[in-house]
């Protein structure tokens, strides 16, 4: 079965756009597809992510030394101390072995 609502309903009328109007469409929809790919390029831009991520860092240590050089302080004694641990608990290990 087969209804007449196709037949009785109005002929939809394309859109006409002027050629500036279309141009101006592309380039939006350019500039749109552009910012997208920089946003990805952005994230999956390891090396880039790593060294944006290692100033971070490095200037947050900055920022630290600064307003609190105990705290720094504090903070390079534990780097030291764990990094001397594992050092020493490797050391042992292998002439442990030998």
């Amino acid at each position: 079965m087969t209804t007449d609502d196709t037949r009785n309903a109005p002929e939809a009328k394309p859109e006409h756009h002027s050629t500036a109007e279309l141009r101006a469409e592309a380039d939006r929809a350019r500039a749109a597809l552009a910012g997208t790919l920089d946003a990805i390029e952005y994230k999956l831009n390891v090396p880039k992510q790593v060294k944006i991520n290692t100033r971070r860092f490095t200037l947050g240590l900055h920022r630290l030394g600064e307003d609190n050089p105990p705290a720094l302080a504090g903070i390079a004694f534990a780097a030291a101390a764990t990094v001397g641990t594992v050092v020493w608990w490797g050391v042992k290990t292998v002439l442990d072995r030998r």
